[in-house]
Formats: structure tokens, C-alpha cells, sequence
């Protein structure tokens, strides 16, 4: 444990993931991440590292491929259409089985969308936001503190299941700047051992090894096979916290930044005689259900608290089935949670009123929209007014 440290949430990641043994980045710039890129080029090289300012995400992507395909802990960050657009080279690291460290720190959108925080990202890490059939390991830190310590825990679910691992926070987080302290000694990368299935110098008589991602033939028995190891995961590696759960009415459910709103409410709550408690999902993918089901088994509701459009609240209603009421407290598109509405969204799941609970159809400014099929003129669309 070192002495803590004022840093700002994406110079805590950098460093931590070089203190975790990161010895190649590839990145390219976009906000609100840039700081992580930036303070890799000034201090991965002092960590007998390298750094690479790549010409687009797509060759920082597949640079990490290289390199992770080595056995050196690598790494990549980027923001919301910046990991859009190294999908392609996510998945080729997921058929390879290749270990790495991918970081979004999410804004608003869809597509160029801004630079508030945000988390309409979600189904995107934990559906895989690529093709075909894979998950990563996604961690979800909500503090400086975690953002800094949470790179060595990716590294070593990364090479422990060899698979890619995400780090999801949002702009926010990786601006705000916060005492932290690093909860580990530096990694010596020489001291990890090698990796039997790397790509190495060929030596000693050990048969030369190939990383490939085309599976030709045996694709079906490389799913499958990867498909086991994703239970084994599931089994072995959800995280999650919980505060005040046991005996509460109402249980939030958020990540990330929206968990530390939801902190609030809780706190209001309390001062109000209200039993209020707030789950939050450490890794989005395992997502931790049973521990959810269990935690909100003799609550009166659930309410998700979320910097999207309704992601999270999937997953919880998977994980809680018909067994309990869940809400919805939406801030989409760069929206910030607050302590106080959160409260009150609470309070409506216990009397049964709709204030502070997301619906689409009265949140879409004052309009619905009908579409109509004209098989001359294609689509058209009718904006009515709503009251």
C-alpha cells in the first residue's frame, strides 16, 4: 500500500496499469480519455516500456494484438466510437485467446454524441460489441482509487481465463481528480513467467508457437470449448458491493459514477427513517445475479439507476425474474444522476407512483413518433403531440 496521492481519475489508470506491468500501449486520441495516452508517452519508457501513438484505432487495436500475442501485457484506451471502432480487432484478440487490457472511458451518444460522462456503452462490452460469440471480462470502477488499482486485477483475469479484460468508467470519472492510494506493489513483468502459449524466440527445442484467430474447421469445438471457460468465469469471478441491502425496502442497483449518486440517496434516505440500500456490480460481465437475487429477495423493489437509456435494467430483471418490482431512474445521453430525484424515484416503487421512474413514452420531449409503411415512398414518420 503506498501513501495516497491527489490524482485525477485517467493518470491513476495510467499509472496503475504500468505499475500492474503494462510494457506496450497503443492508442489514439479522443476525449475525455486523452490523459491516459498522454501520460503513457511521458512514462511507460522509463518502465522499459513502449509507447505508440497509432494512425487510427483500428491499427491501435491490432498493434495490442501483436504484442499481446507475445505474452507482454498490453494495452489500449479509447472512448465510446474510438472502442466502436477497435470492435473488430476485440474479437479477432477474443478467437485468439490473447490476454489484454482494453479501457473505455465512455461519453455521450450514439455516435460522436459529446464529452459528458456517460454509460450507454453497457450492452456494448457485455454482448461483446463484435461478431459472433464471445464476452470479455468487464471491470467497473467508480472512484479514483478503484481506477487506479483495477488494472493489475485486469491483467490477472486477462491471463488467468487468457482472454481480453475492459476497464469501463466514464469521462467523469477519469477527470475528477481525488486522493487515491495503490493497493500494490509494481508488477516486474520478468517475474510473471512466461506464457507456454506466447510467440517468443524460438529456443531449447520447444515446438515454435502460433497465434491464430481462424479456426477453419474447428470452430465449433473452439466455442464450445471457450463457451465452457466463460461458466467457469461466471462461477468464479462476479464482484460486487453492497451497503445497507439487508432489511432495506428499496435496493439501487447502479455502477460506476451513478452508484456514487445512489450513496447519496442512500445517506438522504436515512436521515428521512427510509431503508434504503444501494448493490453495485463490481464486473459488469460476470454479472454478479445470484448475489443480486439473494441481496433483494425480501425487498419491496428494486430501483436501477443508470447513465443510459435503460441497459443495466436488463440484466436485473434477467437476474430477478418476476420476484421482485424493479424501477428505472434513467439519465441518458451525458445525464447526471442526482441524490435527491433518485429518492424520490425510490419512494414512488413503494406507493406506486410514477415520479422519478424512467418511461420512454413521456420522456421523448413531448413527442411519440408512428411510423408508417408506404411500399411506394418507403418510410414516413408522424410526430403527434403528447399531453
Amino acid at each position: 500500500m503506498t501513501e495516497k496521492t491527489l490524482r485525477k481519475g485517467n493518470e491513476a489508470l495510467a499509472e496503475g496499469a504500468i505499475r500492474a506491468g503494462v510494457r506496450f500501449f497503443a492508442g489514439y486520441p479522443i476525449t475525455p480519455q486523452n490523459e491516459v495516452p498522454e501520460y503513457m508517452s511521458a512514462y511507460i519508457a522509463d518502465a522499459g516500456g513502449a509507447f505508440v501513438q497509432a494512425e487510427s484505432e483500428v491499427a491501435a487495436i491490432n498493434m495490442v494484438y501483436g504484442a499481446a500475442a507475445t505474452g507482454t501485457r498490453s494495452m489500449t484506451s479509447s472512448s465510446s466510437p474510438g472502442i466502436s471502432l477497435k470492435q473488430e480487432g476485440i474479437t479477432y484478440l477474443a478467437s485468439a485467446d490473447l490476454p489484454c487490457l482494453i479501457v473505455n472511458v465512455m461519453r455521450g451518444g450514439p455516435g460522436l454524441g459529446s464529452i459528458s460522462g456517460a454509460q450507454g456503452d453497457y450492452f456494448q462490452a457485455t454482448r461483446g460489441g463484435g461478431n459472433g460469440d464471445y464476452h470479455i471480462i468487464v471491470l467497473a470502477p467508480n472512484s479514483v482509487e478503484e481506477m487506479g488499482n483495477f488494472p493489475k486485477l485486469g491483467f490477472e483475469l486477462a491471463e488467468k481465463y487468457r482472454m481480453p479484460c475492459m476497464i469501463l468508467a466514464d469521462g467523469i470519472l477519469g477527470q475528477m481528480m481525488e486522493s487515491m492510494a495503490f493497493n500494490f506493489d509494481p508488477v516486474d513483468p520478468n517475474k510473471i513467467g512466461k506464457f507456454d502459449w506466447a510467440v517468443d524466440i524460438h529456443k531449447n527445442g520447444r515446438k515454435k508457437n502460433k497465434v491464430f484467430s481462424y479456426k477453419g474447421d474447428n470452430l465449433i469445438a473452439d466455442v464450445t470449448q471457450r463457451a465452457k471457460r466463460y461458466g467457469l468465469i461466471e462461477k468464479n469471478e462476479a464482484r460486487y458491493e453492497a451497503r445497507n441491502c439487508k432489511g432495506a425496502d428499496v435496493i439501487l442497483v447502479a455502477y460506476g459514477l451513478s452508484s456514487r449518486a445512489c450513496l447519496e440517496a442512500v445517506s438522504k434516505a436515512e436521515e428521512k427513517g427510509l431503508k434504503v440500500g444501494l448493490f453495485r456490480p463490481i464486473t459488469l460481465w460476470p454479472f454478479p445475479s445470484q448475489a443480486l437475487k439473494e441481496a433483494a429477495q425480501k425487498s419491496k423493489g428494486v430501483l436501477v439507476v443508470e447513465q443510459s437509456l435503460g441497459q443495466l435494467v436488463q440484466d436485473v430483471k434477467l437476474a430477478l425474474g418476476d420476484s421482485v418490482p424493479v424501477g428505472l431512474n434513467a439519465y441518458p445521453a451525458g445525464g447526471q444522476p442526482d441524490g435527491e430525484q433518485i429518492l424520490t424515484a425510490a419512494k414512488s416503487l413503494l406507493t406506486g407512483k410514477k415520479e422519478g421512474l424512467f418511461d420512454l413514452q413521456t420522456h421523448a420531449n413531448g413527442f411519440t413518433y408512428e411510423c408508417k409503411r408506404d411500399l411506394s415512398l418507403g418510410v414516413q414518420g408522424d410526430r403527434k403531440g403528447v399531453k
